[in-house]
């Protein structure tokens, strides 16, 4: 099994930034790829981007050019760089691990853009 804790969240004005940090541990060989998610209020869970184990990336086309995916694979943890922060960028993002067979989630952290 896959244990995912994310973290780096917090409060930011409007156009700062903000690295989320995903770490993996436990089974952790047979991932396929890892995502981040995100849910803002009343809203349903959105893919935001994806990173696949050969390295390939994938942004929404609503954060292309302001948010980066990447990892570290010494440290076994996936990062989201958010820049240029919108309003409507608040949600409570998660990050997830793929396998053939199943999906894992973390717990979430928190993201407000607010001046």
């Amino acid at each position: 099994q896959v244990q995912l804790v994310e973290s780096g969240g917090g409060l930011v004005q409007p156009g700062g930034s903000l690295r989320l940090s995903c770490a993996a541990s436990g089974v952790i060989f047979n991932i396929e790829a890892m995502d981040w998610y995100r849910q803002a209020p009343g809203k349903q869970r959105e893919l935001v981007a994806t990173i696949t184990s050969g390295g390939s990336t994938w942004v929404v086309d609503s954060v292309k050019g302001r948010f980066t995916i990447s990892r570290d694979n010494a440290k076994n943890t996936v990062y989201l760089q958010m820049n240029s922060l919108r309003p409507e960028d608040t949600a409570v993002y998660y990050c997830s691990a793929r396998t053939i067979s199943n999906k894992t989630w973390g717990l979430g952290t928190q993201v407000t853009v607010s001046s």
